[in-house]
């Protein structure tokens, strides 16, 4: 039995830069469409979150404010479960939404689930195969499934991982995912090209991220030395915005600092990232995040992973999962500088702006389109 729309209140719990991204536009149409709902950061990730937040013209009704430096999985989740309850009686929500894979959103799922109140997992059935990569996210979206009452799945392949696990079909939707509703958003109402000229001079560069725990240390120091290299052969400018992570930090300077051909920024904000999105030749990254930004401005991915939970980005042929070893680096950047031209005619896997309209319609009971994808 479904909630009727206007018995429902519903709290949607967040902690970092990419959680905002995918939960901004549900958040406003369940706003448009005249439901109660509020924002919880756990602020996960602090810095990071609070630009996100402004970017979308956000604010919390509760900050938890958990961020500490050099924190761990454990000291994150330990605070979630001490504060979550708390907020959670106070507001009474009768659905919580989570967004991803995050120690927040697993955290605070089994918070509600212990309290007995409704969850909706928003990018639900996302899984790379292997549970200690990447880590911990892995594990917390499996826990995450096996819990929430509403799986929106953003793809059809999310939607059969989860169907395989056991999990009953009336609690699985297929929606699309809701950052291709935000990079709409964004495309509509800024102007990019603009704002990327601030930044960058450049024409003509790659534009790389890696922040990934499980890369950290010598993977990262490889993943580099194969980017600096093609840099070199193939006279190619990097942008990199490095992560504010110390151990990050760290590896991309000592590689990168002293490299003429290397620009490295401090984070920049949601919007100053698409607009270096839409102006780079091709990516390298480890983020999950850009592997379903990129098809949204016709741009290639070299995935600096062993494993990928979004093989469809491989499937459809925008991506090449590249390990993390120097040589297969530099071959899969060589690769795509030679066959990325001929991209630009196909459709993106991940979503087609309406996975917002679709995850409220079913929060509601309502009839929805499911996305094609």
């Amino acid at each position: 039995m479904r909630w009727r729309w206007f018995e429902i209140k519903v709290a949607i719990a967040f902690g970092t830069r990419p959680e905002v991204i995918k939960i901004a536009p549900v958040y406003k149409e369940l706003i448009k469409n005249g439901i109660e709902a509020y924002l919880i950061a756990t602020a996960q990730h602090r810095d990071m979150m609070d630009m996100m937040l402004e970017v979308f013209d956000l604010k919390p009704d509760v900050d938890m404010n958990i961020m500490t430096h050099n924190q761990t999985p454990n000291m994150v989740a330990s605070k979630v479960f001490d504060k979550m309850e708390k907020v959670l009686k106070e507001i009474s929500p009768d659905v919580l939404l989570v967004q991803g894979d995050t120690t927040t959103a697993m955290t605070s799922t089994i918070v509600s689930f212990h309290m007995g109140i409704r969850v909706g997992h928003i990018e639900a059935g996302l899984r790379s195969g292997n549970l200690y990569d990447p880590f911990p996210e892995e594990m917390n979206r499996r826990v995450i499934g096996v819990v929430s009452e509403y799986n929106f799945a953003p793809t059809k392949r999310a939607y059969e991982n989860l169907k395989k696990e056991g999990i009953d079909e009336e609690r699985l939707y297929l929606t699309g995912n809701t950052v291709v509703d935000a990079i709409h958003y964004i495309k509509e109402s800024q102007d990019l090209e603009s704002l990327r000229n601030k930044i960058v001079k450049s024409d003509r560069y790659i534009l790389v991220t890696l922040h990934r725990r499980e890369n950290q240390g010598e993977k990262m120091r490889n993943i580099l030395k194969g980017l600096k290299r093609f840099s070199e052969d193939f006279n190619m400018e990097i942008v990199f915005p490095v992560h504010k992570s110390p151990n990050v930090r760290k590896v991309v300077y000592e590689v990168l600092e002293d490299y003429e051909r290397a620009k490295l920024l401090e984070p920049v904000n949601y919007i100053e990232f698409l607009s270096l999105l839409d102006g780079a030749e091709y990516v390298l990254t480890d983020s999950g995040g850009i592997q379903e930004e990129a098809p949204s401005f016709g741009k290639f991915v070299v995935v600096a992973r062993n494993t990928t939970e979004r093989p469809e980005l491989i499937e459809s042929g925008w991506g090449i999962l590249a390990g993390t070893k120097e040589d297969s680096i530099y071959n899969s950047l060589k690769k795509i500088h030679e066959m990325s031209k001929n991209l630009y005619d196909k459709r993106n896997p991940f979503g087609d702006g309406k996975a917002s309209e679709r995850i409220v319609k079913i929060l509601k009971g309502e009839k929805y389109e499911e996305f094609k994808g």
